[in-house]
């Protein structure tokens, strides 16, 4: 079992997997932070070990999807829930690296097709594995994985682990344009101009129709209307 510590610097502390925790739209008070990527990603082995992995088997369009939910999550969590980071932020945000790094890598047409798997399992297990291959402590790993499986898991009943609840908020505000309020417009901006979006509302779109349209029984097929949120994804359509 993980010691206490390495719950907290890796994001497993739980949190209600209904949202109750997340800033409404009246309390929640943004700011126009202008996130610069170099200073904001981190320079970690792993994280450098994982972004080479990664970025060789992912599309563009995919990748830079990837790493714009980084910045939105790191500037979610800046700004929202500093709470999580006061004790560890490196290690923390180098998990969240990972997470946004791999979370879609069960998407390509390589991966769906190795697999009977939906593909956030595919995605999480391989995950795993590649991380500890790069001698991410286990912990570490773990959480990843975790987060990965559960990063469509949306839902009114139970806990999810602090970096789960991350990637399903900070991957929705990218593809579908959910909850706005937890991100200044400015900060969508420059996450933009240095991950340009290459169409992202139509890519994607595509993708999820792929998948249930292979694997019918996939984990996707819970979520009602996915594919056409995607592709009418109004926040983002200006930065299309």
């Amino acid at each position: 079992m993980a010691s206490k510590q390495q719950t907290e610097e890796f994001g497993w502390p739980s949190v209600p997997r209904n949202r109750s925790n997340i800033p409404s739209k009246a309390s929640a008070k943004t700011t126009p932070a202008d996130v610069v990527f170099p200073e904001v990603w981190p320079k970690s082995e792993v994280v450098k070990k994982a972004q080479e992995y990664v970025h060789g088997a992912l599309p563009k369009e995919t990748y830079n999807h990837s790493l714009r939910v980084y910045c939105y999550g790191h500037t979610i969590v800046t700004q929202h829930f500093p709470s999580w980071i006061a004790s560890a932020s490196e290690d923390f945000f180098e998990t969240w690296a990972l997470t946004c790094l791999f979370h879609d890598i069960g998407t390509t047409p390589e991966n769906r097709s190795d697999t009977h798997m939906s593909f956030e399992f595919q995605g999480g297990f391989m995950a795993l594995q590649q991380l500890q291959a790069f001698d991410a402590p286990k912990a570490q790993a773990e959480s990843v994985c975790e987060a990965i499986i559960r990063h469509q898991d949306p839902g009114e009943t139970g806990t999810i682990s602090r970096m789960g609840q991350l990637v399903q908020i900070a991957t929705e505000f990218d593809n579908m344009g959910w909850q706005p309020h937890l991100v200044h417009e400015d900060v969508i901006k420059r996450v933009v101009e240095q991950h340009p979006r290459l169409q992202w509302s139509s890519c994607f779109s595509a993708t999820i129709n792929a998948e249930v349209q292979e694997k019918p029984w996939c984990h996707t097929t819970a979520l009602e209307g996915f594919a056409e949120d995607v592709a009418g994804n109004k926040l983002m359509a200006p930065y299309e």
